[in-house]
């Protein structure tokens, strides 16, 4: 029954990294968006491994691993692949050398997340999650296929998107996990109608808001890391006035 209950966590991961796979052949053949809906689905697959681990007692440091393996794939390789394919391609040097980092970043994200993943708080993240990077490069070839399909795709905001979600998966910016919303017993209530309402939005017109939600939490950490690291600014200084008055 054990061994039973082991496979179903593991089984849902490899499905994670099926999608990864299905998503690398996929930009190969230029169907960018099964490739970008791959890449979303497998984030699916990705949430659930760990819940159902920890819902069946079936947690094991063989599924950790196998986890991690699986993320890189699905998380590193296959967005790096597609948007390298989809926009980057013609940029040369800048393009292959972008989807690298995005991948190399990703590899270096993950590695610091096992490492500290028993001492650091469960209810953010330190740097952007490399799902997060990963559904954002979805979303965007989404949103762009939908928007301006019959356009020339070649733009530097491809670029820049994707050295700035490389950068951001190493960085020490905080990101809120879903954990902190769980873990919430103030309101459960709010937050259970809030993410109704958040999901309602989304499913109006799935291709824009996802990408929309995607900028938002990106977005949302890096204007918070700006006004923490102000604060702090601003509290170092008053010490420091105070220690040199007499």
């Amino acid at each position: 029954m054990k061994k039973g209950i082991y496979v179903l966590p593991n089984l849902v991961t490899v499905c994670s990294t099926f999608c990864g796979f299905y998503a690398i052949i996929s930009s190969f053949k230029g169907n960018y968006i099964y490739a970008a809906w791959a890449i979303m689905i497998a984030s699916i697959f990705d949430g659930l491994d760990g819940k159902i681990a920890r819902l069946t007692h079936s947690t094991s440091k063989f599924g950790v691993e196998l986890d991690s393996l699986s993320d890189v794939i699905s998380f590193g390789v296959a967005p790096g692949v597609l948007i390298y394919t989809w926009a980057l391609q013609p940029f040369g040097r800048i393009g292959w050398v972008g989807a690298f980092l995005f991948v190399v970043c990703g590899a270096l994200r993950l590695a610091r997340y096992n490492v500290q993943a028993e001492t650091s708080e469960a209810k953010y993240f330190t740097g952007l999650p490399i799902p997060a990077a990963a559904v954002t490069i979805g979303a965007f070839v989404l949103f762009y296929e939908e928007l301006w399909k019959d356009r020339e795709v070649r733009t530097y905001l491809v670029v820049v998107l994707t050295y700035l979600l490389a950068f951001l998966m190493v960085s020490t910016v905080r990101y809120h996990s879903i954990k902190e919303f769980e873990d919430s017993k103030r309101s459960p209530f709010l937050v259970l109608v809030g993410a109704v309402l958040v999901l309602i939005v989304i499913l109006m017109h799935p291709t824009v808001m996802l990408f929309v939600a995607c900028i938002t939490y990106v977005t949302w950490g890096m204007v918070e890391g700006v006004v923490m690291y102000k604060k702090r600014s601003a509290a170092h200084v008053v010490v420091k006035e105070q220690k040199q008055q007499p």
